[in-house]
């Protein structure tokens, strides 16, 4: 059974928006961005998603933490970056619909903080606003069987675009609560997992920055979304963030943008000894025309970089050793 929401034209657009951004990253001669801009941003996303939480370590401290300094401050402050350091790090380890992954990176992330760390809540939880309860979760006898459906439904949903599949994954996950603590890092951090498995660019983008400097209307939304019973206006406002942290992205990149060499250099990082057609090099570089495409193939076989076989519509290519 799908979660519920509605598909506006506002969603619609957005993602068209983000598709189009991408494709302008993707004209940059990035090949693999710099090592250190990763380091970076992860650090920003870490700061990020802990401070929404109330974790009070600036980012000066919190890089100091990423590079085995001492660090004055609360202890579990510290944990909690330290935690967080060895969960992004492994985020390309994680298989995004398999529920023993999502437990795994619970347990990294709330190890020494809380007794339960990888596993499902065994009490009843609300959300509070000031001294007011805002969210009731689900009872937790109903945890386990609530996150299954989740992640067999995002599994077995073909149809829907992954960017806003994350959303809604992202929305379910606090909806359920399904942790006695770490239930915001979670969520967030398992679009992400979600996203970087559709982009790998994302694995450079601290959208949990945004998030950060929307948190009250991040929790506004939330909330009205649970009183509503479904997930659009919260899709609308994740990917809206999505959108303006590649525009962020795209701004600070130093590269140029990429000729028929550069593409095809890059191609063959992607294809590696697999054949391929046109249609999918338009794929891999989605802002180029067919004609671009047309061209760079016939450089790589005149060049001798590509091997052609087929005729036509049928025609294949491969990159020579």
């Amino acid at each position: 059974m799908s979660p519920p929401f509605t598909i506006s034209n506002k969603i619609i657009n957005l993602v068209s928006q983000i598709v189009r951004e991408l494709g302008k990253i993707e004209a940059c001669q990035l090949g693999t961005p710099d090592p250190q801009l990763r380091k970076q941003n992860r650090i920003k996303t870490i700061q990020a998603t802990l401070s929404i939480e109330g974790n009070t370590l600036s980012l000066d401290q919190m890089t100091a933490v990423l590079e085995g300094k001492k660090v004055l401050g609360p202890q579990k402050e510290i944990v909690e970056v330290q935690n967080a350091i060895k969960l992004y790090d492994r985020i390309q380890s994680f298989k995004p619909f398999a529920v023993k992954d999502f437990l795994k990176a619970h347990k990294l992330l709330m190890a020494s903080l809380v007794a339960s760390a990888g596993s499902f809540r065994s009490k009843n939880v609300g959300v509070l606003k000031g001294s007011k309860v805002s969210h009731v979760a689900p009872k937790p006898s109903l945890v386990p069987e609530l996150i299954e459906k989740l992640f067999n439904w995002a599994k077995s949903e073909k149809e829907l675009h992954p960017l806003i599949k994350s959303c809604i994954f992202h929305y379910e996950i606090e909806f359920i609560h399904p942790f006695e603590d770490g239930n915001g890092r979670m969520g967030r951090f398992w679009q992400s997992v979600l996203l970087s498995k559709f982009e790998s660019i994302f694995l450079y983008i601290p959208i949990e920055s945004l998030i950060k400097e929307n948190q009250k209307k991040y929790y506004q939304v939330l909330e009205r979304s649970d009183k509503l019973g479904e997930s659009t206006i919260f899709i609308e406002f994740i990917l809206d963030l999505v959108l303006n942290s590649l525009k962020e992205f795209s701004v600070g990149i130093k590269g140029v943008t990429l000729d028929s060499f550069g593409r095809l250099k890059q191609a063959r990082n992607h294809f590696e000894d697999n054949l391929f057609s046109r249609k999918e090099y338009m794929t891999f570089f989605k802002n180029i025309s067919s004609s671009t495409a047309s061209r760079d193939l016939k450089v790589g076989g005149d060049r001798k970089i590509l091997e052609k076989s087929g005729l036509r519509n049928q025609t294949k290519y491969k990159f020579n050793e």
